[in-house]
């Protein structure tokens, strides 16, 4: 469950590509079904996905899968595009989210609502709509999934007498608090070197960064949900509430082994990154759902996750079926998704699913339920709103928001220049965009 499925999704494009539902070449009904058995080629960067393929293929000597182990984030979005021009791509590919508005603009993926889309209602549905890109389409399906939670240090909010927060009014007051009582201390970090953490909070207050209208896109990531989540980390950072320096360095391990930083936003897959960053911490720790803008409500966004596409060179092959048979298989059948929990750790994104995980994380000793409350967290999932061109966007927010959160000053700026450059980029490669 730890696993950390984040990297930036996509390649810059060349060229005019407009998404629409039905931009991919080829859905099942484009090509006859190829007869006898097949072997199907599969791309996937996650450690022992041959063995859960191999639980497939013991069954199945219709349809056996060859998994090809790859490089994951940019290095695979470009390698796959590549091998898609050239004719030879692979029959399925695991792919990020993010990343699929980018394989479906350059012809990768193939909508495979015909042959999969019956399987809507078992995830939900702020998932499902990563995968279908706001239409009837459904060009992957979901595999794991990463909602976002607070987590924090029991011992230390009893310490300081800290209200664990239930909204970000609370979580605001929480960080004042504690640097009232212990100037040494923070509640945590912004941290502008991973923009996957943005996003998931952005989506959580409603954003929609892209949207599309057949040809046509809108691109509003300074929207007034992002800009009230700009505001309010941005008022932290300005006053000394929170830190402002990056996660994954060792001076971010040290604080929260130390318990100079108390508590981390992050997702469900934490307590592994915590148990190598802080083993120091371990049994100390809880998690609670991620504080609300209105009180009362359930929403959270996602910081990683990937899914199983169908490219339309499978299409072409005549492989459609068989290939959404097994991504089927793989992602909502009970045995092959135990087989994915156990060898490739992964928090499945299969509501019925996740129900199934009834061992606490070892980091977690103390919170039996973790996985109960990740389940009823994850219900509450918004969904994301992905573009062609999700790198550029998140090497934006890398350079403002980095320069903005080391100077303690206005995000507001460093959101504009996000913006900006996102814009710019789709003008610059041929995209169509609205007003």
């Amino acid at each position: 469950m730890h696993r950390r499925i984040v990297a930036a999704a996509a390649v810059a494009l060349t060229g005019v590509l407009a998404l629409s539902a039905c931009s991919s070449s080829g859905s099942g009904s484009d090509a006859k079904a190829a007869s006898g058995p097949v072997t199907l080629n599969f791309w996937s960067w996650a450690p022992n996905m041959d063995k859960v393929a191999a639980v497939w293929n013991a069954s199945h000597p219709d349809i056996q899968i060859n998994v090809l182990k790859q490089a994951g984030g940019d290095d695979l979005v470009t390698k796959v595009i590549t091998a898609a021009k050239a004719g030879n791509a692979p029959d399925l590919i695991q792919t990020e989210y993010q990343a699929l508005p980018t394989l479906v603009s350059n012809d990768v993926l193939a909508d495979v609502a015909k042959q999969a889309g019956s399987v809507k209602d078992r995830f939900a549905d702020g998932v499902w709509k990563q995968v279908t890109l706001g239409t009837d389409a459904v060009y992957a399906i979901p595999q794991d999934s990463a909602p976002l939670a607070f987590y924090y240090r029991q011992d230390l909010f009893q310490q300081y007498g800290l209200k664990v927060p239930t909204t970000w009014a609370e979580f605001a007051d929480a960080a004042h608090q504690l640097k009232a009582k212990d100037p040494a201390k923070s509640l945590t970090t912004f941290s502008s070197n991973d923009s996957g953490l943005f996003a998931g909070l952005a989506q959580q207050a409603g954003a929609k960064w892209w949207t599309s209208s057949g040809d046509t896109w809108k691109v509003a990531i300074d929207d007034t949900a992002t800009k009230k989540v700009a505001d309010f980390w941005g008022g932290l950072v300005k006053d000394g509430s929170v830190d402002n320096q990056p996660m994954y360095t060792p001076a971010w391990s040290k604080a929260l082994n130390e318990g100079t930083q108390i508590a981390w936003v992050s997702a469900v897959w934490a307590p592994g990154v915590l148990e190598s960053s802080a083993p120091d911490t371990k049994g100390k720790w809880a998690m609670a759902p991620l504080p609300q803008w209105n009180a009362g409500e359930n929403a959270t966004g996602s910081w990683g996750g990937s899914s199983t596409g169908i490219t339309t060179g499978a299409v072409k092959a005549g492989h459609a079926d068989a290939a959404a048979k097994f991504a089927t298989w793989l992602n909502t059948d009970p045995a092959a998704v135990a087989a994915l929990v156990k060898e490739v750790n992964i928090y499945p994104a299969a509501t019925a699913a996740q129900a199934t995980l009834t061992t606490a994380p070892a980091f977690f000793p103390n919170q039996a339920d973790f996985y109960a409350k990740a389940a009823e967290i994850a219900k509450g999932t918004a969904p994301a709103a992905w573009g062609p061109n999700v790198n550029v966007a998140y090497s934006a927010f890398k350079d403002a928001f980095g320069q903005a959160s080391q100077a303690k000053s206005d995000f507001a700026p460093a959101l504009t220049a996000m913006q900006t450059a996102t814009v710019d980029d789709m003008k610059k490669n041929g995209f169509k965009l609205a007003g």
